[in-house]
């Protein structure tokens, strides 16, 4: 082949296998979300691959070409809700900030409240595996908690030494932290019952994260403000 035809030739090809890299990269975002609403809804014994496939309208065997069986799904799931995590995080709230302690904080647990006001069934799918003490919880305790905690725990005891969180073992503050992130997934259908409010309205999730953001972590310092609305 000549030199220019095979030039041509890979011109073309590279943005063929861009679009189909690209493809891929969604098809596995949906078939993991797809995954974390099956596991929630019915547990990990209860959910089937496909089931999952059957949420997408897709073939079973595409799911088992990317992940051979129900518990590597179930992992790359845990994986991929927490990586959406993170990245929020180091957008918002990166390590080499100059953010306090406390507003590095304030950040991290207001988009965990927005990824699960936003995907609900985040929660429940953790929940599941919280009920009983089996090797995923090990897992995913050992695999994806325990990065975070590094990163968070740290920060719940610089902002306890400068007097500004109360006085407790950091990991039950952290832990009521995340119920109340979660408050609205759990209790939403609940209090929408007993109240007519519901979780899916905005000025509701409004209302309801600044009566925790105000009642945790108080009024922000004007600094922490004015670095927050530049980034």
């Amino acid at each position: 082949m000549p030199k220019k035809t095979r030039l041509a030739t890979g011109r073309r090809e590279r943005p063929r296998k861009r679009a189909e890299q690209q493809r891929s990269i969604e098809t596995r975002a949906a078939i993991l979300n797809a995954a974390i609403a099956e596991f929630a809804e019915r547990g990990f014994e209860g959910a089937s691959i496909r089931a999952i496939a059957d949420r997408l309208g897709l073939q079973h065997p595409l799911i088992t070409y990317h992940y051979r069986s129900k518990d590597i799904l179930w992992r790359a799931a845990a994986e991929h809700a927490f990586a959406q995590i993170r990245s929020e995080w180091d957008i918002l709230a990166s390590e080499g900030s100059e953010l306090s302690p406390l507003a590095r904080l304030r950040q991290e647990y207001t988009t965990l409240f927005r990824y699960t006001v936003a995907f609900p069934e985040f929660h429940r799918f953790m929940r599941q595996e919280a009920s009983t003490n089996n090797p995923r919880l090990k897992w995913v305790a050992e695999t994806v908690l325990a990065p975070l905690l590094a990163r968070l725990l740290p920060q719940i005891i610089e902002a306890q030494k400068r007097g500004l969180l109360p006085a407790v073992d950091p990991i039950l503050f952290h832990y009521m932290m995340v119920s109340l992130t979660a408050a609205l997934s759990e209790f939403g259908p609940e209090m929408q019952v007993t109240s007519g409010l519901s979780s899916g309205d905005t000025k509701v999730v409004e209302a309801y994260w600044r009566l925790v953001d105000e009642t945790v972590f108080g009024r922000e310092p004007e600094t922490d403000r004015a670095k927050a609305r530049t980034r």
